[in-house]
């Protein structure tokens, strides 16, 4: 976009703020760099350049404003929308990759060359990943400065940075002003090992299925609703940590973050972003998918509908196959069950949070005799759990999105319901559709949609990109707790670890959830 010249100038003129992180406004004459929707006075056309990214302003020698912080914008909805090389390498610069492995490491998950990647991201945002990671550590340094009492010198390598003088360096160019000068400015107060942010979205934003999805699905000892917040564990690069999110007024949700490692904000802040789909271009959603007379109600009653997905794409792609056929309370039952058996315990002083889910290594020697279910996905969840463990399935921010679905597709006992329910929440793509979801074929049928397979999925390429957003309005039209915003605490309970009798399906894989109308359970 920031190549259509006329289309920025009106967008900075009339102050859209549908527009920020979409591009970025450089000043000529202050060599500073704002977000379209800045408060100040517009500058003259003739003044103004324009760039793909924060990174890209500042590697052209322009500052950051310190009236709208352009910096602290949501991100751009594009690399969420896209699966293709760049959009694949900044969501891992985004997840902390290159500050880990360097742009070697961020290469070697790609596949191809520091060439090809340096060459691909220079042509789509005027960035390389040194200079994207950078602007990053920037502002991860930022916001422990102004939000933690944290020493300088840690702040520094908390950041990413390889010294006290790059970090010095950077804060300087970046924000023309010292850290010393950035800490007095905010006057931060600090619980030890804790920070309290903000994490910005595009209005509009409905909170009603995002956190009663998250909430009604809530594994007890790694996720509760406690005093108005949704709360999880969270397993980060150098150590556990609790995210708590609660909704509220304005264009943000208040994020509370305990870290056992303060290097792990910016890994921590991109994956409660995700979770939450807040860099999601609503207004663009919303007018595709209103634009359909048989949606268009759905979408005015409630504008903003996000997907809800997920912090770890392994943990979802194991909950979704213990999930399969079976009611909410007993999926929950059997993934708390792995949990107490298999999980990392932490501490929670003061909450309900017990343990980290376990990883696919954790349960590389799962017993299947220790899951009550049926012997067939038993297999299935084994071999899954196989799969994942030694890295031959890759479900993670940098993945492919097609080549996931075909090896998921290859394995036992995992169908398209699945599949799609995988890509959906885990890999984020927001096109995916699990036509064989029940609920999804109700609501279709109520609606006068067609109920059959092939027939649906056809009537539904008129929501593309979108797909997974119209599923969401589909869902809401049902009568269950993942469309509603929790009214009392929900926390976490005992489980024994011992196995249960609980009802499940005869059949393995996804072919109950074609043919056996009840419990309808739409999501994984």
């Amino acid at each position: 976009m920031h190549e259509d010249t006329e289309r920025c100038i009106r967008a900075v003129q009339s102050k859209d703020a549908r527009f920020d992180g979409w591009f970025f406004t450089a000043v000529l004459t202050t060599k500073i760099y704002c977000r379209p929707s800045c408060p100040v006075v517009p500058p003259k056309p003739k003044n103004m350049s324009f760039h793909p990214s924060a990174a890209a302003a500042q590697q052209a020698g322009f500052r950051a404003c310190k009236r709208c912080r352009p910096d602290a914008t949501p991100g751009s909805p594009e690399w969420n929308e896209r699966a293709d090389l760049a959009a694949r390498a900044i969501r891992l610069i985004n997840d902390g990759v290159v500050d880990r492995e360097g742009v070697p490491g961020l290469a070697a998950r790609l596949g191809y060359s520091t060439r090809q990647i340096e060459r691909q991201l220079r042509a789509e945002v005027g960035a390389g990943p040194s200079a994207l990671a950078r602007a990053q550590r920037a502002q991860a340094a930022r916001t422990l400065i102004e939000n933690s009492t944290l020493p300088m010198t840690e702040v520094a390598f908390a950041a990413g940075f390889s010294s006290i003088r790059a970090f010095n360096d950077t804060i300087r160019t970046v924000f023309a002003l010292t850290p010393t000068e950035l800490r007095h400015r905010s006057h931060p107060t600090q619980v030890a090992g804790t920070l309290v942010l903000k994490l910005p979205f595009r209005a509009p934003l409905c909170p009603d299925n995002l956190f009663g999805h998250l909430v009604a699905t809530a594994v007890p000892g790694v996720e509760e609703w406690r005093a108005g917040a949704y709360r999880r564990t969270l397993r980060l690069p150098h150590g556990p940590g609790i995210a708590e999110l609660r909704p509220g007024a304005g264009s943000f949700i208040q994020c509370r973050l305990t870290l056992s490692d303060p290097r792990d904000l910016t890994t921590a802040i991109n994956r409660c972003r995700r979770l939450l789909d807040l860099d999601a271009d609503t207004v663009a959603i919303d007018e595709l998918l209103g634009a359909d007379p048989v949606l268009a109600p759905l979408v005015g009653k409630t504008p903003g509908r996000r997907v809800p997905q997920t912090v770890d794409g392994a943990e979802f792609a194991i909950r979704a196959m213990l999930g399969q056929q079976i009611s909410t309370t007993a999926a929950r039952t059997h993934a708390a069950r792995l949990v107490a058996a298999h999980g990392q315990p932490i501490a929670d002083p003061g909450g309900g949070l017990t343990h980290l889910f376990p990883t696919p290594a954790d349960l590389a020697d799962l017993d299947p005799a220790s899951l009550a279910l049926p012997n067939k996905r038993k297999e299935a969840i084994v071999t899954l759990v196989k799969e994942l463990a030694a890295g031959l399935i890759d479900l993670g921010a940098g993945s492919d999105w097609q080549e996931a679905r075909r090896q998921l597709s290859a394995l036992p006992g995992v169908g398209p319901w699945t599949v799609e329910s995988i890509a959906m929440r885990a890999l984020g793509d927001p096109d995916a559709f699990p036509a064989t979801d029940l609920g999804l074929k109700h609501a279709a049928t109520e609606l006068g949609l067609p109920d059959t397979l092939g027939a649906l999925d056809r009537r539904a390429r008129a929501w593309q990109p979108w797909r997974a957003y119209a599923v969401q309005h589909l869902w809401a039209m049902g009568d269950h707790p993942i469309n509603d915003m929790p009214t009392s605490d929900i926390v976490a309970t005992p489980v024994p670890t011992s196995p249960l009798s609980i009802p499940v399906g005869l059949l393995a894989g996804d072919a109950l959830h074609r043919i056996n109308p009840a419990p309808i359970r739409p999501q994984g």
